[in-house]
């Protein structure tokens, strides 16, 4: 059987992309509305490493969705890639009672999160896509 979650981590990682805000918003309000906590974790994988971590409630996501970027920024982490690295983002989400963490970025943030899924850490990841679709119909 699996473990229950409690408490859940939110980072975004890697480049800012359109929808992010609306992902972080629906997160936090789904996971609220099911009894789980909420923890924004800012600046992606370097903020985990560095314990930049908010929580968070229906109060912080509300009038986000006209902003652009994320309201949890987002930077690039060497650190993370390193085995250590990743050992020490999973002691400081145990640290902090965070059960299961949704990670919002490409495939590089997703890779991130698979490792700490290898570490124990229940992990989602949501790709938001930076492909724009040409607007015009094909002749």
């Amino acid at each position: 059987m699996a473990k229950e979650i409690k408490t859940i981590g939110v980072l975004t990682s890697g480049g800012d992309a359109p929808g992010m805000n609306a992902a972080i918003r629906a997160v936090v309000r789904k996971a609220i509305a099911n009894g789980v906590k909420v923890k924004g974790i800012k600046k992606g994988y370097k903020g985990l490493l560095n314990e930049e971590i908010i929580d968070m409630d229906k109060q912080s996501v509300s009038e986000i969705m006209r902003r652009g970027g994320t309201i949890l920024y987002t930077a690039r982490c060497k650190e993370f890639m390193t085995e250590e690295g990743q050992q020490k983002a999973a002691e400081i989400l145990k640290k902090h009672g965070i059960d299961g963490l949704i990670v919002i970025g490409g495939d590089g943030s997703f890779r991130g999160a698979q490792k700490l899924s290898a570490l124990g850490i229940t992990s989602r990841r949501f790709r938001i896509s930076r492909r724009r679709r040409a607007m015009s119909p094909k002749v």
